[in-house]
C-alpha cells in the first residue's frame, strides 16, 4: 500500500550554528519539533529522518521516527535537499515501503503549522495541485543592488507607491514544508513541478533558523506559540530543593535541618503512583530530610549525585522509559543537564532564568507551593485525554 510519508533531512554538520538540528527551542530539539509537527498531521502515515549523524538518528528514533542514514557524498554543505529526499525514497522502496505523497519538512523551521500541513496534504491528495508549499503574505517593496551598488526596484515602479490595501500580496516561502507527488518528484528531481499551490501559514510561525540571532528569537517566541500541549509522558523526575521545597532551610540550635513542603504535592505523587506513573527524586546532596520525604511519598530517591545526567540516563534505561517520554522538574542551574536530555523539561515559576529558558513548560506554582501537584495534574489530565481519544477511535 502506498503511503503519505514525511521526510525530514537533518545533517549533522552546520557552518552557521554548530549541531543546529539538535539545538533546542522551547525545550525540544529542532529535529524533534519537525517530527512532532508531522506526527500531529493525521494524513501522514510515516515520519522519516534522513541524516548522516548517529546522534541525530538516535534522537529521531527516540521521538518515534524512522531513520534513513545518508551517505557522505550527499551530506556535505553543497548537497541539495532534493538529493537527500531522492535517496530516502529509494531506501524506503528497498524496504518495501511505497510512497505516494511526499511531505518534505525542514527542521530549521521550528514552528511548523500542523493544520496547514494537513491542508497541504489534502490539496495534493485530492489532485487539486501537484505540489503545495507553506508561505506568508508580504506587501513589502523589494529592492536589489544594481550596477555599482545602486538600488534598483524589484517588482514595482519607483514612481508608483499604491497603498497596502490597494496592492495584491506577494507570497514568501517559509521553507517549513513542501508536499508533492512522490513519483513525479522522482521523475523531475525538483520540489516544484506541475500545478503548484500556496498554503498560507501564520506569520509568527514563519521563522527559519540559519543564524544564532534567529535561534534566540525562536526561543523567545516559543512560549507564545507552543500553547495547549498535552503533557504526554511516562515518568516524572524531580529535583528536591527548590522544587518540593521553597529552597529555604531552618536550622535549630542542634544543627538539625527542617524544610517546608506542600501537602498537595504529596497527594499529586499519590495520584501518580495510583496511575502507575514512576516518580523519582534526584538530589545532588545527601540529606536525611530528602530520604524522609521520599519514604513518606513512597517513591524512589537517588542522592549525593555528582552527575545527575548519568543517574537519570541509567534510571530511565533500567525502568524502560525513553528519555523523550520523561518530564524533569527543576529550578536551578544544576538541573540544566537533565533538562536538556528529556522530552519535557519543566521549570517551577521561580526558577533560575537559565532554567526558565530551557523549559518546555513553566508552571504557575513556585517551588514548595504545589509545583509537583501541578505537574502531576497536567500529566494525569493528558493521560485521561489520551485514553478518551483512544476510546472514541475504537468505537467509531
Amino acid at each position: 500500500m502506498s503511503e503519505t510519508v514525511a521526510i525530514i533531512p537533518a545533517r549533522g554538520g552546520s557552518k552557521g550554528i554548530e549541531r543546529k538540528n539538535l539545538r533546542r527551542v522551547g525545550g525540544i530539539p529542532l529535529v524533534a519539533r519537525a517530527i512532532l509537527a508531522a506526527q500531529r498531521c493525521a494524513e501522514i502515515n510515516r515520519v522519516v529522518v534522513t541524516t548522516d549523524s548517529e546522534e541525530i538518528a538516535a534522537v529521531a528514533r527516540e521521538w518515534r521516527a524512522d531513520v534513513v542514514m545518508r551517505p557522505a557524498d550527499i551530506a556535505g554543505d553543497e548537497a541539495s535537499s532534493e538529493s537527500a529526499l531522492l535517496h530516502a525514497l529509494t531506501e524506503l522502496e528497498a524496504r518495501g515501503i511505497g510512497v505516494q505523497l511526499l511531505a518534505f519538512l525542514q527542521a530549521t523551521s521550528p514552528f511548523i503549522d500542523s493544520t496547514a500541513l494537513t491542508e497541504a496534504v489534502r490539496v495534493v491528495s485530492s489532485r487539486r495541485r501537484d505540489v503545495a508549499f507553506s508561505a506568508v503574505q508580504t506587501f513589502s517593496f523589494m529592492w536589489r543592488r544594481g550596477d555599482g551598488g545602486c538600488a534598483v526596484t524589484e517588482g514595482h515602479d519607483v514612481d508608483k507607491r499604491p497603498r497596502r490595501q490597494d496592492r495584491e500580496p506577494h507570497y514568501r516561502e517559509t521553507g517549513a514544508f513542501y508536499v508533492m507527488r512522490a513519483r513525479a518528484f522522482r521523475a523531475v528531481g525538483h520540489r516544484f513541478f506541475g500545478s503548484i499551490g500556496i498554503i498560507e501559514v501564520p506569520e509568527q510561525t514563519a521563522i527559519e533558523i540559519d543564524t544564532l540571532a534567529e535561534l534566540e528569537m525562536a526561543c523567545l517566541l516559543a512560549p507564545r506559540i507552543d500553547t495547549n500541549e498535552a503533557m504526554d509522558v511516562d515518568a516524572l523526575v524531580t529535583d528536591f530543593d527548590g522544587v518540593h521545597t521553597d529552597d529555604t532551610v531552618v536550622i535549630n540550635d542542634r544543627g538539625e535541618e527542617s524544610v517546608r513542603v506542600s501537602r498537595s504535592d504529596g497527594m499529586g505523587v499519590a495520584l501518580l503512583r495510583r496511575a502507575n506513573v514512576p516518580v523519582l527524586i534526584l538530589s545532588a546532596e545527601t540529606n536525611p530530610v530528602v530520604s524522609a520525604r521520599a519514604a513518606k511519598l513512597q517513591i524512589e530517591v537517588h542522592q549525593g549525585l555528582d552527575d545527575k545526567v548519568s543517574a537519570l540516563r541509567s534510571w530511565a534505561a533500567s525502568t524502560g522509559v525513553e528519555l523523550s517520554r520523561v518530564a524533569y522538574l527543576g529550578n536551578d542551574v544544576n538541573d540544566l543537564g537533565c533538562l536538556e536530555i528529556v522530552g519535557w523539561p519543566v521549570a517551577v515559576r521561580d526558577a533560575h532564568p537559565a532554567v526558565l529558558s530551557a523549559a518546555r513548560v513553566i508552571l504557575a506554582s513556585a517551588g514548595g507551593s504545589g509545583a509537583v501537584r501541578e505537574l502531576a495534574d497536567l500529566t494525569l489530565k493528558a493521560r485521561d485525554g489520551s485514553a478518551s481519544a483512544y476510546s472514541e477511535r475504537s468505537t467509531s
